[in-house]
């Protein structure tokens, strides 16, 4: 082990920055042929009990285990669950976005979260990006996990007393049973600031999910009715973090690698992730396994929507880019913040939760550019030296990017070679776009190309007088 720690020291040297002993990976004994896919299936039934012990070869999840809130079907306890809820006085109807953090608190994606934040969490959140476990130690969570409340129900449901309210979907439908609840204001201008660092117009998530939400907040800890399903032909990919593990442990994991994405995979993204594999056996690992794990939440109106995204992702294991047999391809269902530095911390506290103790982080993740000004509204550089500091977040191996470009000599992506410059361009996620818009080929060697024409198509399906701010994503159903 000292000898494959001082290798990871000099292959990642930001590793020997972080602090603790407790980034020592128990190396698995050899691993059975790999399966190629992973899928939901009812072998990961068992593990779908609340509370989920971890296999001890995997990084423990935060607070040391799973915190699982789907309620068990076992004795017929999901019908009385949805019994009761159905029988509760009041109902608090969930948009998208509440929906979809509903899905992220039930699988554990949030643990040791056992419900949308009473105020303490919230606090605690807003303020330290961290909140304190049952242990007493503090753990990363640097967005909160809110549900908003508006005036008129909040004052019917402090006049009746309750202590108990159904969650239910646009439907009416029963989803969860929210319990020992706690309602406190919604001070949305002082969340917007300390979350994003500015009270700009034009945020995406402010305005698609705080704006307009109700003045008040409303916590409590959840039984989620059954499993939350799109029935958008892509739930085979929407694996919890206990699926993940025991995909995982199948492979006989000893070291997972996540990469979150919100675009499509060209070849420069591919390198990064084999070369990190690369890497990795370098430094002893045995059978590294890449999460290739796209956010499936709300994103923004000009992103590429979740159903081409994942077709494209499809195309690049396909065509081999990816080799299928060390990869994992499956969806985070959070909603996407675009709060940088922030929200990153986020998006890799979750992965932990999830199995993962290697962490990609490239240039300006989760950013995005000014609403208002010219200028990108955080620090390209600042994502991965937080990452790299943020309490709560030790034992994940943090690995930042190197730069990838287009190398016009060689005809291919490859890693940026300061002394030849002029040799390599730099294509930008615009310049992508307008290729694919304009049905052109971008240089050889940059995507694969079932990709690229997954990519095209896309943009062939937005009609001239399409509106592209209505584009929605897949809501549960």
């Amino acid at each position: 082990m000292a000898m494959q720690a001082a290798f990871a020291a000099s292959m990642f040297p930001q590793l020997a920055q972080r602090r603790g002993s407790d980034r020592a990976v128990v190396v698995a004994p050899p691993a059975p042929a790999p399966a190629r896919v992973a899928m939901r299936s009812g072998g990961a039934a068992a593990a779908a009990a609340r509370g989920v012990r971890c296999r001890a070869s995997l990084i423990e999840p935060d607070g040391g285990r799973l915190v699982e809130l789907v309620v068990p079907e076992e004795g017929g306890r999901r019908e009385a669950a949805r019994r009761e809820a159905a029988a509760l006085a009041h109902r608090v109807r969930l948009g998208r976005v509440e929906t979809e953090w509903l899905h992220v608190l039930s699988e554990g994606w949030a643990s040791p979260l056992r419900g949308f934040m009473r105020e303490a969490e919230f606090l605690q959140a807003l303020h330290f990006n961290a909140i304190r476990g049952g242990d007493g130690a503090m753990v990363n969570m640097s967005v909160p996990i809110v549900l908003p409340l508006g005036d008129a129900q909040r004052r019917a449901i402090e006049a009746s007393g309750a202590r108990r309210v159904a969650l239910v979907d646009a439907a009416d439908r029963p989803l969860a049973v929210l319990s020992d609840i706690e309602i406190y204001k919604h001070n949305k201008e002082e969340r917007i600031a300390r979350t994003w660092g500015t009270t700009a117009p034009g945020l995406p998530y402010v305005d698609e999910a705080i704006t307009n939400a109700g003045d008040w907040l409303i916590g409590g800890d959840l039984e989620v009715i059954e499993p939350i399903k799109y029935n958008d032909g892509l739930d085979q990919y929407r694996l919890s973090p206990a699926q993940l593990r025991e995909e995982f442990a199948r492979r006989n994991a000893d070291a997972v690698f996540a990469f979150q994405l919100r675009n499509p995979v060209h070849n420069g993204h591919a390198l990064l992730m084999t070369d990190t594999r690369k890497r990795l056996l370098e430094m002893g690992y045995k059978n590294p396994v890449l999460l290739l794990h796209p956010l499936g939440g709300f994103t923004k109106a000009d992103d590429v929507p979740l159903s081409w995204r994942m077709k494209q992702h499809e195309k690049v294991l396909e065509e081999g880019v990816l080799n299928p047999e060390s990869t994992v391809v499956a969806i985070f269902p959070s909603p996407m913040h675009y709060a940088g530095p922030t929200e990153v911390q986020w998006h890799a506290k979750a992965r932990i939760n999830a199995g993962a103790n290697f962490y990609i982080v490239g240039r300006d993740p989760a950013g995005m550019g000014h609403p208002t000004e010219k200028r990108d509204l955080y620090d390209a550089d600042h994502g991965k030296k937080v990452l790299s500091m943020a309490p709560g977040l030790e034992k994940l191996n943090i690995l930042p990017f190197k730069v990838a470009a287009y190398d016009t000599k060689q005809k291919k992506m490859d890693f940026f070679d300061p002394s030849r410059k002029d040799d390599f361009l730099f294509i930008s996620g615009t310049k992508m776009r307008t290729l694919a818009k304009n049905r052109q080929s971008p240089p050889d060697g940059f995507m694969c190309p079932g990709g690229w024409k997954v990519l095209v198509e896309y943009y062939d399906s937005l009609t001239p007088s399409a509106d592209s701010s209505k584009l929605r994503e897949a809501v549960a159903a």
